[in-house]
């Protein structure tokens, strides 16, 4: 089942917003945003510092990446973060989504139940590993599970929502999971869990999530993604240099367990981004190539249409 969030930001209050006239509400610009219930898909609950007068931001939060990028494609918001993963999936199925910034590294983690056998990636043989299919997690993992001379078959694949987990570790439904902050931590501080590894030994790097946008939205509102890039450079900036603020909002805005949240910010294991430089385009190609070697995706996306680092480049200076 999705489960949708809705959260309306922007210049103003909301109870401004609606007493406000009828008139003027119609003249407001409303962007819709979509965003993962995760720490790492934060900075859009920080656009509302930063958005020009008369814009509103509504968020739609989804817990799904696989939902995040079809709401991009079915045009359901206007803007989607999500993982990599499900951008490729759906670039190279044919599907109208572009890549025209990032968003976030890191923010994986992969967790086994605290005292057990499970102290590295190779332990992992013969285990109950959760993983959410088409995911960031699942591709890390797999690479992961490749460099030790493993395959996803010497484990058992239970497919499992990031937010569970942490719960079926918890009762012993899975010896382990690959999951994405702050469950990770969550395991961690809570006494559940154990760090096996932060997977980001790989090619691939650290690569995580992305900021997405319909192809038409590209051709027909150019300006609108110059300004959505302006103000979410502004956010990842202030998140930055503001970590405790960050902290607060997450667990406000998404009922993020605190101590879970400072463990993944203390530990460094969430790096906020928004440019669409080299490296991250390097790291796309890689991971698409990784996909296609696992034969999750038939062919390649086109990357001249995929990847735009046009509106990035443009507000780099």
């Amino acid at each position: 089942m999705i489960v949708r969030r809705h959260f309306l930001i922007g210049a103003g209050l909301a109870a401004g917003t609606l007493s406000a006239p009828a008139v003027l509400r119609a003249q407001e610009r409303v962007i819709k945003m979509g965003a993962l219930r995760l720490i790492h898909s934060m900075p859009p609950h920080f656009y509302e510092r930063f958005a020009p007068a008369g814009t509103k931001i509504e968020i739609i939060t989804f817990d799904s990446p696989t939902d995040g990028k079809n709401a991009v494609v079915t045009k359901s918001v206007d803007f989607g973060t999500f993982g990599i993963a499900a951008a490729i999936l759906g670039a190279a199925a044919g599907e109208p989504v572009v890549v025209v910034g990032a968003l976030s590294n890191k923010g994986m983690g992969v967790i086994s139940k605290a005292g057990s056998d499970v102290k590295t990636v190779k332990d992992l043989k013969g285990k109950r590993v959760g993983i959410w299919p088409g995911s960031t997690q699942e591709v890390f993992i797999m690479e992961r599970l490749r460099m030790e001379g493993l395959s996803i078959r010497d484990v058992t694949s239970v497919r499992v929502p990031f937010g569970e987990m942490h719960a079926m570790l918890s009762r012993g439904d899975i010896d382990a999971y690959v999951g994405a902050e702050p469950g990770p931590a969550l395991s961690i501080t809570s006494g559940v869990g154990q760090l096996v590894e932060y997977p980001y030994g790989t090619a691939m790097g650290g690569l995580n999530m992305i900021f997405g946008t319909h192809e038409e939205t590209v051709a027909a509102k150019p300006e609108l993604i110059t300004t959505m890039l302006k103000i979410h450079r502004q956010a990842v900036e202030f998140m930055n240099a503001n970590k405790q603020v960050v902290a607060d909002t997450t667990v406000q805005r998404l009922g993020a367990n605190r101590a879970a949240v400072e463990q993944a910010l203390g530990a460094n294991n969430i790096e906020y981004v928004w440019k669409l430089d080299e490296t991250v385009q390097k790291q796309a190609k890689t991971y698409a190539e990784q996909m296609l070697s696992l034969r999750q995706i038939r062919a390649l996306p086109d990357f001249a249409k995929f990847l735009n680092p046009k509106f990035s480049n443009e507000i780099s200076a």
